[in-house]
C-alpha cells in the first residue's frame, strides 16, 4: 500500500508524506503548460499541489473558474490519482466577484436562511467600508467562503489555504465564526470530497482554541537576513517562530504540528527601491528590492540551485517539524491574478515550456532525497520555545502567542537590527493575564516608532492602541522619546490588541 494512501482520515505520518512532496503551484490550474507541469508532477513525485486554484481578483466568471478547475484536477489526477490539489480563500474580496455571483439556494439552507432571489454583497463582507478585507464575523463573509469551498471540493480540490487569517478575524473573537465556516468545511469533505477528508492551513503559527487546532497544519513564507559581505544579492534565511501544538484535527494531541515554508509572491520587482536606493538600503527592502520568488528567479541558474538546495537542508535541520513547498509555479508580478504576468516554472525550458527555468532536475533530486539524513543532525524542537506555552484565554480559550516582538526604527538603540519583527532582544515577556510586556532604556531623545508582531512574523501585527492586525512592514505608530536615557515599558495585551507606554 502506497504511504499516500488515507480515506477520510489521515495520521501525522500521511500528512507528512504529501508535505515532505509538495510543492507551491499556483493557479496550476490555469496554466498554459499543463501537459509539461504534469510532466514535471510525475518525473519528481511531487504530491501536494499548493495554490493550485483559486482568486484574488477574478478574471474570469466563476462558472469558467470552476469549470477549469475541474478539468484541470480531472487531468492531473488521472496522471497521479495520489496528487493533492490545494484551493486558496483569501484575506481580500473584490466588488466584481462577488456581485457578479447569484447565491444559490444551498447556501443560504445550510446557514438556516431563507433564499433569496440575488447576489453576495460586497459591503456586507467587509472589515473596512470601501476596504478588501473580508470580516468572517459577518455571515455574508461566511457564506462567501462556504460557497467557494464547496465548489473546490465539488472540482476535486482536498485541501485549503486560507490566507492571513488573523487579520480577517479580527472581529471574530474567540474564532467561532472562522471555527464554524472551517468546520462546515470539513463536514462536507466527509461526504464529497474524493477521499472524504480536507487539508486546512493558513498563514499562522498557532489558530488553536479550547486546545484544539482549526488547522491541520501552520504555513508561512520565509524570513531573510541580507549578506553584504558577498559580491552579489546575497541573503540567508532566519528561524523564526515556531509551529503551535494542539490537538488535531485527527484528535491527537502534538507538541508541534507541521510546518510548511515557502517562497511567497506579493509584486515582483520593486522598482523604485532598485532606481532610488543604496546598494546598503536596498538589501533591508523586501528580499533586495524584490518580493522572494522574484529575487530568487533573479539570480543566475546556478545560483538558484544552490539557494533551493540550502533553503531543503535549513529546512530539515532548522525545523524537524518543517517542509519546504518548492517553487513549481509562482507570479512573478502583481501577486495573485489568474493571468497577464510572466510566472516562474520549475521546468526545464524547451519548446513545451519557453518560459521554464530549468531547475526541475535539482529539485527531483532533492526530493528523491528526503530529509531523513539531514533530520538525523538537526537541531531539538525545544530550541524553538518562546515561553507562554500553551497558556490559553480564560474566556474565549484562544491559544496565545508564544512569541510576541517589539520592533521599529527604536531597535537599534537597543542594539537589535531596525524594523525586526523576529528580533530576540526586543522579544516582550508573557508576565500573565494575557499580556506581554518588555522595558528598556533609550538613550537617545527622538522620534522613532514601533510595532508588535505576533509569533516574530509579519504576518498579524499591530500598532495602535486596541487597533486591527496588519500584514507588512509598514503601518507603525510613532514612540516619542522626551529625553535622553529615557525608562520605557509597553505592555501588550494579545486578546484587546491593548497598548500601554509608561515612561519615566
Amino acid at each position: 500500500m502506497s504511504e499516500g494512501c488515507f480515506d477520510a482520515s489521515m495520521p501525522r505520518r500521511v500528512l507528512e508524506y504529501y508535505l515532505s512532496h509538495a510543492v507551491t503551484a499556483q493557479w496550476i490550474c490555469f496554466s498554459d503548460t499543463l501537459d509539461d507541469d504534469i510532466r514535471v508532477i510525475l518525473k519528481t513525485g511531487i504530491k501536494f499541489l499548493g495554490r493550485a486554484t483559486g482568486i484574488w481578483k477574478a478574471e474570469m466568471p466563476d462558472e469558467e473558474h470552476f469549470a477549469r478547475t475541474r478539468q484541470a484536477a480531472e487531468k492531473i489526477h488521472a496522471a497521479d490519482p495520489e496528487v493533492i490539489l490545494q484551493a486558496c480563500i483569501f484575506e481580500t474580496v473584490y466588488r466584481e466577484d462577488l456581485e457578479s455571483v447569484k447565491i444559490p439556494s444551498w447556501v443560504f439552507e445550510a446557514f438556516g436562511l431563507e433564499p433569496e432571489d440575488r447576489s453576495f454583497r460586497w459591503e456586507d463582507c467587509t472589515l473596512v467600508p470601501g476596504e478588501h478585507m473580508p470580516d468572517i464575523s459577518k455571515t455574508e463573509t461566511q457564506m462567501w467562503f462556504y460557497y467557494r469551498a464547496v465548489n473546490y471540493i465539488d472540482c476535486g480540490c482536498e485541501a485549503f489555504h486560507m490566507g492571513q487569517i488573523h487579520l480577517y478575524t479580527a472581529r471574530d473573537r474567540g474564532c467561532r465564526a472562522i471555527g464554524k465556516v472551517l468546520s462546515m468545511m470539513r463536514d462536507y469533505a466527509k461526504t464529497h470530497a474524493r477521499r472524504h477528508k480536507i487539508l486546512i492551513d493558513a498563514h499562522s503559527h498557532s489558530l488553536v482554541v479550547n486546545g484544539v487546532s482549526l488547522l491541520d497544519y501552520n504555513a508561512m513564507p520565509f524570513t531573510r537576513y541580507p549578506v553584504l559581505d558577498r559580491p552579489g544579492e546575497r541573503l540567508v534565511l532566519v528561524r523564526e517562530g515556531k509551529s503551535g501544538g494542539g490537538i488535531s484535527p485527527e484528535g491527537v494531541y502534538e507538541k508541534a504540528l507541521p510546518f510548511l515554508y515557502e517562497y511567497d509572491n506579493w509584486g515582483g520587482i520593486d522598482r523604485w527601491a532598485h532606481e532610488h536606493l543604496t546598494y546598503e538600503e536596498r538589501a533591508w527592502a523586501q528580499w533586495w528590492g524584490y518580493d522572494q520568488i522574484a529575487w530568487f528567479a533573479s539570480q543566475e541558474e546556478e545560483a538558484r540551485n544552490a539557494f533551493l538546495d540550502y533553503t531543503f537542508k535549513w529546512t530539515a535541520v532548522n525545523n524537524p517539524d518543517g517542509y519546504f513547498a518548492f517553487p513549481l509555479r509562482r507570479p512573478l508580478d502583481s501577486g495573485e491574478e489568474v493571468g497577464g504576468f510572466p510566472f516562474y516554472k520549475l521546468n526545464n525550458r524547451s519548446e513545451a515550456c519557453p518560459g521554464g527555468y530549468s531547475q526541475e532536475d535539482a529539485a527531483a533530486a532533492l526530493l528523491r532525497e528526503g530529509y531523513g539524513k539531514y533530520r538525523a543532525l538537526a537541531n531539538p524542537s525545544d530550541l524553538l520555545d518562546y515561553g507562554g506555552r500553551d497558556i490559553d484565554d480564560p474566556e474565549t480559550g484562544v491559544r496565545l502567542p508564544e512569541k510576541v516582538v517589539l520592533y521599529g526604527s527604536f531597535q537599534p538603540c537597543m542594539g537589535a537590527v531596525a524594523n525586526d519583527s523576529n528580533s530576540e532582544i526586543t522579544r516582550m515577556y508573557y508576565v500573565g493575564d494575557g499580556k506581554y510586556a518588555l522595558a528598556f532604556v533609550m538613550p537617545y531623545a527622538g522620534k522613532y516608532d514601533f510595532g508588535i508582531s505576533t509569533w516574530g512574523t509579519l504576518s498579524a501585527c499591530v500598532c495602535e492602541n486596541g487597533g486591527y492586525p496588519y500584514s507588512g512592514s509598514g503601518g507603525k505608530s510613532p514612540l516619542v522619546i522626551p529625553r535622553d536615557n529615557t525608562v520605557v515599558r509597553v505592555t501588550f495585551t494579545y486578546m484587546t490588541n491593548e497598548i500601554n507606554i509608561e515612561m519615566l
